[in-house]
């Protein structure tokens, strides 16, 4: 299958506006089961610096500057990738990793790589709840199938165009949320039992959602022997070659595809497009 892939982000600004640095996050990150055929980025106004970067994470990425004041930015980025065939349970965990367990312990080589992707923060409801589900699992792939099924069961999936991320224990206690929000209580569902997650952002060709089009957001887990595993409490499912990630980090606020700001006390409106067809 290919798809061909439409994004548009716009900030207007009620008065002009002095641009600062900003980073564009619109290079899909290189994954086996994908490939990109053909991709373009258009910025207006034109940039003064436009250079492609690498941050600490490994997220490849723009840093763009300008120099005159302006209206308005607008990041125009198109993409045609190829799928390619992908099993979400074609891995191995490696034999040594424990099951159950109340705190995951990696192997010390890795404990201090990924102590970044390991920092919880201390709700015991989230701890409780993702413990409850372990009880009726009998191995570490039918927790995590477990798991993410039962947060798409029990929290409805919302479309909110509302930018940021709820606090997580808000998500828990409405039992909805966007996938953005559902994506960061899992994954701090996961933390609280000692696993090192990441959040994901990128776009996903679910035609079945709502905002199936839209940049869409889920949880990378990582097992020692399978490495970053996807899972997405959107669709309560394991991802597969249809989604493309564009950012991943520890911080949900790192893996926003465009990170800036602008000087002055100008008000700003943000509108964004996303559009997936198969060709």
């Amino acid at each position: 299958m290919k798809l061909r892939i439409e994004h548009l982000t716009q900030y207007k600004y009620e008065q002009k506006v002095k641009l600062n640095l900003h980073e564009v996050y619109m290079i899909p990150l290189q994954r086996f089961y994908f490939k990109v055929l053909q991709s373009e980025i258009e910025v207006s106004p034109t940039p003064s610096g436009w250079y492609e970067r690498v941050n600490f994470e490994n997220n490849p990425y723009y840093q763009t500057w300008f120099v005159d004041e302006t209206n308005e930015l607008e990041i125009r980025a198109s993409f045609e990738i190829q799928l390619l065939d992908f099993n979400p349970f074609g891995f191995i965990i490696h034999p040594d990793a424990e099951y159950p367990f109340s705190k995951y312990s990696y192997p010390q080589h890795l404990e201090q790589a990924i102590s970044i992707y390991k920092i919880p923060h201390g709700f015991s409801q989230l701890e409780q709840y993702a413990l409850s589900v372990m009880e009726n699992s009998g191995s570490m792939v039918e927790f995590l199938v477990n798991l993410v099924a039962s947060v798409h069961a029990n929290w409805n999936h919302v479309h909110r165009k509302d930018p940021g991320i709820l606090p997580v224990m808000m998500t828990f206690d409405r039992r909805e949320g966007s996938c953005r929000d559902l994506s960061f209580m899992l994954m701090s569902m996961l933390r609280e039992l000692g696993l090192a997650c990441r959040f994901v952002s990128g776009y996903a060709f679910n035609p079945e959602l709502v905002d199936g089009h839209e940049l869409h957001a889920w949880v990378e887990v990582f097992l020692p022997g399978a490495s970053w595993i996807g899972l997405d409490p959107s669709l309560g499912l394991f991802t597969d070659n249809q989604y493309i990630p564009l950012a991943a980090s520890y911080n949900p606020k790192y893996a926003s595809p465009i990170i800036g700001t602008y000087g002055g006390n100008s008000k700003s409106h943000l509108h964004a497009e996303v559009d997936i067809k198969v060709f």
